[in-house]
């Protein structure tokens, strides 16, 4: 059989059939059209080793002596096999028109199973993988993990992936590849705060913009594993696997079960190729909030400014107040206005309320209307916070149905068995269960019907840990379940968009992303915490998707204290907005505001649109990244356009006297560009604050002219900034 070859953006993907098996032998750089024979990859067999050559499989199992994780795992509950051979039947079944669609089926009679694996490289050079198992034989199957995986080249030496925990998501950390396997194992019940968003091996040393990148990011918002596994002969496989509880899928005869899809990327341009791989699939799904002009779909609406009234007003829900709250909004130029947690039956603080959403009678006497219509009117859309997953036991609903709320065992609570341990003073309702589950829509359903909501802030703020539904554990059925929630409201109001929140970050996957139009990042609005959070959520998500807001001048989360220009300039890389009482904010300080949301808004564009840039500088102490619009051969720009905008950062203070030369990394090489500071300038209120220097560079006063090439090769000296502090630059090409 000829060998499988898709070919997009700089990425080949070869698979071989000479063994009898569907074998990865190339995940990478761009071979040309023209294959050699694969006969030549034929590898020495060694001593004390089988007698064959043993393949790096698409579903690697014991079965070809492959000596690491086995891909599927599982049992009868009789006539069992002990191993899996999936020679014996393999076929290609179809190939897209365009050489980026695969679908590939191997079966092992005798175990009486048939795995479907499709594969898609998209346009942008994102490879999707997925399996689907189906019960061939006569009896039960006992489904334990299968896994997606691909193989990484021998110079790939170095693991990195993201972990964290409330308030402080997505932190990187390395490690060497060494003879073993490296699992990071999730067991949230949901994504979690210390998830992977990427799960990365590359050549020594890479970084933002060199070195060669292999990634993977599992779509999936339940239990997972995500591993890097090398056996002995040093070849490598990286992938991952929803994380299934024991007996939790058993497949009747002819019953199937699809793995979440595996997204990969190659780049050998280090991590911003493997964003730009990422994105480029991202901007060009149909459902997308904001279709790229090349997709020939109509342009989405820009994304609106947004005030939430969780750090302005927590509980105290007053209808007079928020009015005030929406006029000054307004008045600053919010698009978007959206009423966060306190507003249903019997919510005064965390402990009691959720389950039933009904608007509180005793403080919405005419329903939520008087406030919406005074957010409408003022031309701004109006948003709810929701959190329809979970339950108070002190609420109408699990009074009436105690058997709704999820716990350990068949018996439930409301017969005396126990309950899980409370997280947030709440538990979880059984969206397993038909009755909870349409109960739930039916609530949403009608809050949506019934007034004139534009969007939904849609919240989970607990791990399921013990989670069972009939006496066995869950997670997989719960986790399909709120999918089939947000799709079947969606499919009932698509005019409304979805934020998914999970107590901040803890739901961030391309699962839920899916079916919601924006991720909240993380519950810190801490600026310089959000400099780490937001670069390493942006290396799988586009900014477009990531909610990203000023908080007040000294954070509720962590109590540090920065400057209007610092919060402002952080929050701009995003969805942008504020959670803050907006109504103390006067004199020079209000005039800054307007004048960032005014930037903000002329700027979107680019912003949401453009390719992501993180410039390698030494050390940790300075940041540069940004927005660029031309870069990497992209639609040429027209003069006296902003071609790029880019933050330089300072987190602390640095070993160096001053900076030094900064390279401007991404633009086009032979195009000339005008670089100046737009923020702060000396007309703001925290100019003064900025910087900590005797003299400026000569640049920052009137800006400089230079070629793409020189500003990437030599770069320009950049200012010395206090530490936690930042300045926007503006590129205009010329």
């Amino acid at each position: 059989m000829d060998p499988l070859h898709l070919r997009s953006a700089g990425t080949s993907l070869v698979i071989s059939f000479d063994s009898g098996e569907a074998e990865v032998v190339h995940w990478g750089a761009d071979l040309g059209a023209d294959l050699p024979d694969l006969a030549i990859l034929t590898a020495p067999v060694p001593h004390s080793a089988i007698d064959a050559r043993v393949p790096a499989a698409l579903l690697p199992q014991a079965s070809s002596s492959w000596r690491g994780r086995a891909a599927l795992r599982g049992s009868r509950t009789a006539d069992g096999v002990s191993g899996l051979d999936f020679s014996a039947r393999l076929r290609v079944v179809t190939a897209g028109a365009d050489g980026g669609t695969a679908v590939i089926v191997q079966s092992d009679p005798d175990a009486g199973l048939t795995v479907e694996s499709t594969l898609t490289l998209h346009d942008g050079g994102l490879l999707e993988l997925r399996h689907t198992v189906t019960n061939d034989g006569t009896t039960p199957y006992q489904l334990d993990e299968l896994a997606t995986v691909l193989p990484v080249a021998p110079d790939a030496v170095e693991l990195l992936d993201l972990t964290g925990r409330w308030c402080r998501e997505r932190h990187p950390q390395r490690r060497a590849i060494q003879q073993g396997t490296w699992v990071r194992t999730g067991r949230h019940g949901r994504t979690g705060h210390d998830s992977s968003l990427l799960f990365a091996a590359g050549t020594n040393g890479f970084g933002n913009r060199h070195g060669k990148v292999w990634a993977t990011h599992l779509a999936w918002s339940g239990n997972h594993e995500q591993f890097a596994d090398t056996i002995g002969d040093g070849r490598t496989m990286i992938g991952g696997s929803e994380l299934l509880g024991p007996a939790e899928v058993i497949l009747e005869p002819g019953g199937s079960y699809t793995t979440p899809a595996l997204f990969a990327a190659y780049s050998d341009h280090g991590l911003d190729g493997i964003t730009e791989a990422f994105y480029s699939w991202f901007r060009s799904r149909p459902h997308h909030v904001l279709p790229a002009a090349s997709t020939g779909l109509p342009a989405g609406k820009p994304r609106p400014v947004v005030l939430n009234t969780w750090e302005a007003v927590y509980f105290d829900h007053n209808l007079d107040t928020l009015i005030e709250l929406a006029e000054s909004a307004a008045d600053l130029g919010v698009e978007r206005f959206v009423l966060d947690d306190g507003w249903f039956r019997g919510r005064r603080d965390d402990h009691a309320g959720l389950g039933d959403w009904y608007v509180d009678e005793t403080l919405w006497p005419k329903g939520l209307t008087p406030l919406i219509e005074a957010v409408t009117s003022r031309g701004m859309e109006f948003g709810l916070w929701v959190e329809p997953e979970m339950v108070n036991l002190d609420s109408d609903i699990a009074r009436a149905h105690p058997d709704w709320i999820v716990g350990p065992s068949a018996v439930q609570h409301k017969d005396g068995g126990r309950l899980p341990l409370e997280w947030r003073n709440q538990h979880i309702i059984d969206l397993v269960n038909p009755e909870a589950w349409q109960y739930i829509y039916s609530r949403i359903d009608a809050l949506l019907s019934e007034n004139n909501i534009s969007y939904l802030k849609w919240d989970q703020n607990r791990d399921l840990l013990e989670h069972g539904h009939a006496g066995r554990s869950s997670v997989h059925e719960q986790t399909l379940a709120a999918y089939r929630l947000f799709d079947e409201l969606r499919k009932a109001h698509p005019g409304v968009e979805i934020e998914s929140c999970s107590s901040g970050g803890a739901r961030v996957d391309l699962g839920i992303l899916e079916r919601t139009d924006r991720i909240w990042g993380s519950d810190c609005n801490d600026a310089l915490e959000r400099q780490t959070i937001q670069r390493w959520t942006g290396a799988v998500v586009p900014p477009e998707l990531v909610g990203s807001h000023i908080g007040p001048t000294t954070s509720h989360t962590t109590a540090r204290t920065h400057d209007l220009s610092f919060r402002a300039i952080t929050a701009l890389f995003g969805h942008f907005g504020m959670e803050w009482d907006i109504r103390g904010v006067q004199g020079k300080d209000r005039q800054e505001l307007k004048r960032f949301i005014a930037l903000f808004k002329e700027h979107r564009g680019l912003l949401h649109s453009g390719r992501r840039v993180h410039a390698d500088v030494a050390g940790d102490a300075l940041l540069l990244h940004g927005v660029v619009t031309d870069a990497a051969g992209g639609a040429p720009v027209a003069e006296g356009t902003t071609a790029a905008l880019f933050a330089l950062v300072s987190t602390r203070t640095s070993a160096a006297e001053e900076p030094g030369r900064v390279g401007i990394p991404g633009l086009d090489a032979g195009r000339k560009y005008r670089v100046e500071a737009v923020f702060p300038t000396p007309v703001d209120a925290d100019y003064g604050h900025t910087y900590t220097q005797v003299q400026p560079p000569a640049w920052l006063a009137d800006g400089a002219v230079a070629s793409g090439r020189f500003l990437a090769e030599v770069g320009l000296p950049m200012p010395n900034l206090n530490p936690e502090h930042a300045l926007l630059l503006k590129l205009t090409a010329l």
